[in-house]
């Protein structure tokens, strides 16, 4: 277990991994379609995304969060 500090940090990994996977599997995919090289080419571009999307969402989560607040009513 993480401390509560690291929830951002942890949530962060985690979505961006997850987030960075399925696209970068589609664009393989879309792009040579499947073949014996596929996978070993998402593999490739999911290295190289992931530490690009980790940066995002850690760094813009908070603002976007905070654009979130002023769109959303908050519940009764």
């Amino acid at each position: 277990m993480f401390p509560a500090r690291y929830a951002r940090a942890v949530f962060s990994l985690i979505m961006s991994g997850l987030m960075s996977c399925i696209v970068t599997g589609i664009a393989t995919v879309k792009a040579i379609g499947f073949g014996p090289g596929t996978f070993g080419d998402w593999m490739a571009s999911w290295a190289f995304c992931w530490p690009i999307a980790f940066s995002v969402i850690l760094l813009l989560g908070p603002t976007v969060q905070g654009l979130v607040n002023r769109l959303v009513s908050p519940q009764d």
